[in-house]
């Protein structure tokens, strides 16, 4: 779908200079020229001051299971619980939640928990599109991501200047969908690519792995020696501004802004308390990027899918799963970050509460739709509370049905983004940010007991 708002002529930002290698004045003249159309575009009214400055969405792809983790059911039998038929106390009065999870446990008075989160589809491309833009699938509009959104109103689309990008995905996009849909490439985030639990996260445009900053900073002065055209040129005021952009470049290479991602500037100790995996180690990089100002971080955990072997894999994901989030939370905390970081985590559904114990399978559960877990945190979610219910399986809603729409519209209005508001520009302003109920949604309520 083509953006009605967006430029015709390419955009070359910053990323794209980086991308290209920071070549000479004459190709940074030829971006700046193409891109100049970019800087005319209609911008949208910034978001009004909020709770929350930035979000952090810690999205389990695949579907994680919402009887092993926040929603546990010991009492089902074993045919639903199987080996993780415990529960633990935590730090709220009267709120369990599955024993795998005892750090997560220590946390309670810092999150909520939504029950009762459905939409009740059970295929993983419409789901996660359903769960991430808070639209339905099959229409004909791609509408773009909450990642997206936030970049609209509170990055690209309002004059955002800092040098970090405003929606950053660690570490690779889902690939389920066009995070961006409508509104354009300009607001496709940036995905780092490399893990950060490596020796060395590579970052796509950042850090070249096996050059030293030193070597970086070498070609560059080469090229700034070898550029010809620049220097015959030096008083023309689009070099001059080019001149600017590649500065700017370089600054995210080779400046302050760059040592964001040397992770191991972090005390060994705050490390491994994440968890030295994937997982643990983005959530850090997740809390620098935020405390750095960046409004918009996509964390992408896969491995949640488990048909086979899921109590296997469980017991190698939800450690890591309790160890990065608590310590997540516990950190945004000690650094006075939780009350303006909205932390969000779930998948695309849930995994059905009956376990498929047939050869095939050998213990799986598969996609549920019907009911799944989210847990909120931070940016004026109040925390040790529970919203909805299932029921004594966890297999149907029977209290409080929070939909995907719900849960985006009461983030946007934590981030001073009003849900009832429209895409700018985009069909005469007619299409809402959140969907209304006369165009087929069943609406079940932004989520204001925990707000």
């Amino acid at each position: 779908m083509t953006n009605p708002t967006a430029s015709t002529h390419p955009v070359v930002s910053r990323r794209s200079v980086l991308r290209g290698g920071v070549g000479g004045a004459a190709g940074v003249l030829l971006a700046n020229r193409l891109g100049r159309a970019a800087e005319a575009t209609t911008r949208p009214a910034a978001a009004a001051p909020g709770k929350a400055k930035s979000v952090i969405q810690i999205w389990l792809w695949g579907g994680p299971p919402h009887t092993d983790t926040f929603d546990p059911k010991p009492d089902s039998g074993p045919d639903y619980t199987g080996p993780l038929d415990k529960v633990i106390d935590t730090n709220v009065p009267g709120l369990q939640i599955n024993a795998t999870l005892p750090l997560l446990a220590q946390q309670a008075d810092k999150y909520a928990i939504i029950r009762s989160m459905t939409h009740g589809v059970n295929g993983h491309e419409t789901a996660a599109y359903m769960v991430q833009t808070g639209r339905k699938a099959g229409g004909k509009d791609v509408f773009p991501c909450i990642g997206a959104v936030v970049s609209l109103f509170r990055g690209v689309g309002t004059g955002y200047e800092g040098l970090l990008p405003p929606y950053i995905v660690l570490t690779r996009p889902q690939g389920r969908f066009s995070e961006s849909g409508f509104l354009g490439p300009r607001y496709k985030p940036f995905a780092t690519g490399g893990d950060p639990a490596a020796k060395q996260f590579v970052v796509e445009g950042f850090v070249a792995e096996g050059i030293s900053r030193q070597r970086q900073k070498s070609r560059r002065e080469l090229l700034g020696r070898l550029d010809a055209l620049r220097h015959a040129m030096k008083d023309d005021p689009a070099i001059a501004a080019n001149r600017t952009a590649e500065s700017k470049a370089y600054e995210l290479i080779l400046g302050e802004a760059s040592k964001i991602f040397y992770l191991d500037t972090e005390a060994p100790e705050v490390r491994t308390a994440y968890g030295m995996n994937t997982l643990g180690q983005s959530c850090l990089m997740a809390r620098r990027l935020v405390e750095a100002g960046v409004p918009y971080v996509t964390i992408n955990s896969g491995g949640w899918d488990t048909h086979k072997q899921h109590f296997e894999a469980m017991r190698r994901k939800l450690p890591q799963l309790d160890s990065a989030v608590a310590t997540l939370l516990q950190d945004l905390a000690d650094r006075k970050l939780l009350d303006r970081t909205v932390v969000w985590c779930c998948g695309e559904f849930g995994r059905t509460p009956k376990i498929d114990w047939g050869a095939a399978w050998n213990g799986g559960r598969h996609h549920f739709g019907a009911a799944f877990s989210c847990l909120v945190a931070g940016g004026g979610f109040k925390g040790g509370r529970v919203v909805g219910a299932t029921d004594d399986k966890g297999e149907r809603v029977v209290e409080r049905p929070v939909y995907p729409w719900d849960l985006i519209g009461s983030i946007y209005g934590l981030l001073g983004i009003d849900p009832d508001g429209v895409f700018p520009d985009f069909r005469d302003g007619t299409v809402p940010l959140t969907p209304r109920a006369d165009e087929g949604y069943t609406i079940g309520g932004r989520l204001t007991e925990i707000m």
